[in-house]
């Protein structure tokens, strides 16, 4: 099977693996939203944001750089391996053992404290879960990724179910959490040791290198962490907890969704790495731009339909006490298809080695973010906090764009974009005639306006899907 087909065939393992858990995804969620309740979620939320700030220092940028690393010629898959996840092990347990000191001198209700260093476990599974995943982004073996995801899921499921069934509270459903976190890392590392030796290694020579790489990373991320989730913590610390709850849920669901991009830019890294590293530049171009074509042909749609879609989505999922969280999605769904696109070029900046070009535009839009929550939140809440979260990631991706096109002076075409853009405009009519009409009519109509236009206008041929689906050796 040629590179391309593997790299087809992985995508399309993982479309459905993440499809499953997505699924999963929201039907926990959707228990969460009923059984907890605006102020039970918020509680939720300010958990997970609090830790997430704590598991950005331990990351360091090192999953992005093992998954470049061992992907150039010559590399010691071992060593690599075994150095990045004793510095990511060692990391995980300092920042997050002082997660459950610092939030004891937050304002926060005793139960957000208490979750808090209930959760920093579930937190170590996830970051020494991700690391280990650049190896089956090398090999192109994501099977083995999906279902450990999926099985973790599947104990979320069954837990979450049985936590609320039960009403033990949130502190059991957190425990739950860690329960499904623990399950996945244990499925990775087993499938993983059959590609890698996984032992600590403390090659301090090994370290350095790795270190001075990903520091401008691991900057990168924390400044985007900071415009990405300092809108939640700022709303927790200014707002009620309630109202943390209405922002919290349609974030809830645009997290399931950001996973896709993240998965998928992952899978194009070695690739463009190791036609950076050949100087062909040809194919650089060729899979950057397949990759930003098929980005666009999902975030665009997905964009336009939730406009129409999302108060139905939300009484669906969450229900009536989450009302005014319909409104939230309209406009965070934006943000979620800028990151679709901005996800691919970010990578993209770590395997033309230009992250440190990068750090000061990160830098001033972290600043100019977090200047506009404090301005905007208190005095439109959740609303000031979306439309902040639009701005900071439009400027991300245009920003990640520009350091691409300015070291490399390629750009991907934007024939296609175009064309999806006119497909788009004509289920935006077709969902418009539809409203207040059933949900899954919606979704189905403008699914199916979307491809049909787009089939008509050669944006997709039956060519391409059938060598897709059927994944054949070129």
């Amino acid at each position: 099977m040629s590179l391309t087909r593997k790299i087809a065939h992985n995508t399309i393992i993982q479309i459905v693996g993440k499809s499953v858990s997505t699924v999963i995804g929201l039907i926990v969620a959707s228990m969460l939203f009923r059984y907890l309740g605006k102020e039970g979620y918020g509680n939720y939320t300010t958990v997970m944001v609090f830790l997430q700030f704590f598991g950005i220092l331990v990351d360091m940028g090192l999953y992005i750089i093992l998954t470049k690393k061992i992907s150039e010629d010559g590399a010691d898959e071992d060593s690599l391996v075994g150095n990045i996840f004793t510095i990511r092990l060692i990391s995980a347990v300092v920042f997050l053992g002082i997660a459950p000191l610092v939030v004891m001198f937050f304002p926060y209700p005793t139960i957000v404290k208490t979750g808090v260093a209930l959760l920093s476990l579930s937190f170590l599974f996830i970051t020494l879960n991700q690391v280990l995943q650049g190896v089956f982004q090398k090999h192109l073996k994501m099977i083995k990724v999906t279902i450990s995801e999926v099985l973790g899921r599947i104990v979320l499921l069954g837990g979450t179910f049985t936590a609320v069934y039960l009403n033990k509270g949130l502190l059991t459903i957190l425990l739950v959490v860690v329960l499904g976190s623990f399950t996945n890392f244990m499925f990775t590392f087993f499938y993983s040791r059959k590609f890698v030796k996984i032992k600590l290694r403390f090659e301090f020579a090994v370290w350095k290198k790795i270190i001075w790489e990903s520091y401008p990373i691991a900057l990168a991320i924390l400044f985007n962490l900071v415009y990405f989730k300092a809108d939640t913590l700022i709303l927790s610390l200014l707002k009620s907890q309630e109202e943390v709850g209405i922002y919290g849920a349609p974030y809830k669901i645009l997290e399931v969704l950001v996973t896709f991009p993240a998965m998928f830019a992952g899978l194009t890294i070695p690739v463009l790495t190791y036609a950076y590293g050949k100087m062909d530049k040809e194919r650089f171009k060729r899979v950057l731009g397949k990759a930003f074509d098929f980005l666009s042909m999902i975030s665009l749609p997905l964009i336009v339909g939730t406009l129409f879609i999302a108060q139905p989505v939300i009484d669906f999922i969450a229900g009536e006490e989450f009302v005014e969280s319909g409104k939230v999605l309209q406009v965070l769904i934006i943000a979620t298809g800028t990151i679709f696109i901005g996800n691919l070029f970010g990578n993209t900046v770590v395997v033309i080695n230009q992250q440190k070009k990068i750090l000061k535009y990160y830098a001033a839009i972290a600043v100019v973010s977090v200047t506009g929550y404090l301005i905007f939140i208190p005095i439109y809440s959740y609303m000031g906090a979306a439309w902040m979260t639009v701005v900071s990631e439009l400027l991300i991706t245009i920003s990640t764009i520009y350091v691409v096109w300015r070291a490399t002076k390629i750009f991907p075409s934007l024939q296609l974009f175009f064309k999806v853009l006119v497909a788009c405009a004509g289920m935006a009519a077709v969902l418009f005639l539809l409203q207040d009409r059933s949900l899954l009519l919606m979704i189905l109509a403008g699914a199916v306006t979307y491809f049909v236009i787009l089939l008509l206008l050669k944006g997709i041929s039956k060519k391409m899907i059938k060598e897709i689906v059927l994944l054949r050796s070129e």
